[in-house]
């Protein structure tokens, strides 16, 4: 057996403020949506640079406060650019880890963490 990628589900508990979040603020391009019909749960696809997440509102597919942990390269330079945006919600700062790398953790609008981590 060969794992070939991990795509992980966050649950969004509002539409609109996800879509400020993910697009606006951390510079994702909304790749794909689906609703089963007008006025149904959205489901849609983000992605940014190779990381490729899923966004629910379905309330059966995942639980708001979940963490996904990503390993990144040039982490200080997004940091930089997000920081430039001045999205009032969030001000993350960039932290060495007691494992040798640097890291900056986001919240989304419904709790989800994504800790980004660089090794030094």
């Amino acid at each position: 057996m060969a794992f070939s990628k991990t795509t992980p589900i966050l649950r969004m508990l509002d539409e609109a403020a996800a879509r400020a979040f993910y697009v606006g603020y951390l510079g994702f391009h909304i790749d794909w949506e689906h609703r089963f019909e007008a006025g149904f749960p959205l489901y849609m696809q983000v992605s940014r640079a190779g990381l490729v997440l899923h966004l629910t509102e379905h309330h059966g597919d995942a639980c708001p406060g979940s963490t996904v942990f990503v390993r990144v390269s040039g982490l200080r330079e997004y940091h930089a650019e997000i920081s430039a945006k001045g999205y009032g919600y969030l001000q993350p700062g960039v932290q060495a880890t007691f494992h040798g790398s640097i890291q900056m953790e986001v919240i989304d609008p419904s709790g989800n963490r994504i800790r980004f981590d660089e090794m030094t």
